[in-house]
């Protein structure tokens, strides 16, 4: 584990600069910190200062060993062995995601007027690109990927079904990204369908693949 925290020590800089990002920040922000918006963009959510500075980069620091331990006691790490390359730009991508997110919450807490409803529906749709384009790579496990009963419980069905899952997810995500430029309402009940869709077609034919192979 020791080398493989000097091999990315930029994600651990990544992690570290978001927590002190918002310690610098925290004498300046106000008492409540928005933390939900609406589909029209609203805030209706909020949570307290010190829960708001502290949660995510706590979150993204916890993740950080926590993916790379999980695999080491999944009964199929060996299979990890072969695609290392994916898993190691799934991680960097997670952990990129919520340091983005994170400061930008932030600056819009301070009052700087940025378009939160397009940057947060752009890189949502950014991730699901980029899982979507390493999806098919992803071997049989029980931590990463698309895990229904019936993928865990046979390998040809993992396969099918990822290979399914990763140009929808791609699609979905580039869709997404097109979509973010529109304020408009009926752009977001788009995009979120297509998330929903790309959800739950992968489970539907994972059953159905393996209620095949059964018979």
């Amino acid at each position: 584990m020791l080398n493989q925290l000097r091999k990315e020590w930029y994600i651990i800089i990544l992690i570290l600069a978001t927590l002190a990002f918002g310690i610098y920040l925290y004498p300046q922000l106000p008492d409540k910190i928005p933390t939900h918006w609406n589909i029209q963009g609203e805030v209706d959510g909020w949570s307290g200062k010190t829960f708001g500075v502290f949660f995510f980069p706590l979150l993204n620091l916890i993740l950080y060993p926590l993916m790379i331990i999980l695999p080491r006691i999944d009964p199929r790490r060996q299979n990890y062995l072969h695609f290392s390359k994916a898993y190691t730009v799934i991680r960097i991508t997670l952990h990129s995601f919520f340091a983005i997110i994170y400061v930008i919450t932030l600056l819009v807490a301070l009052g700087y007027p940025l378009e939160i409803s397009f940057i947060v529906k752009f890189f949502v749709s950014l991730l699901f690109a980029v899982l979507g384009n390493y999806m098919g790579k992803i071997k049989h496990n029980y931590f990463v990927g698309i895990k229904t009963p019936w993928t865990l419980a046979n390998e040809e069905v993992w396969v099918k079904t990822h290979r399914l899952a990763a140009p929808l997810w791609v699609a979905a995500g580039i869709l997404g990204m097109f979509l973010s430029f529109f304020p408009q309402v009926w752009a977001s009940y788009i995009m979120f369908g297509s998330f929903i869709v790309i959800g739950v077609v992968p489970m539907v034919f994972s059953y159905l693949f393996y209620r095949q192979l059964v018979k």
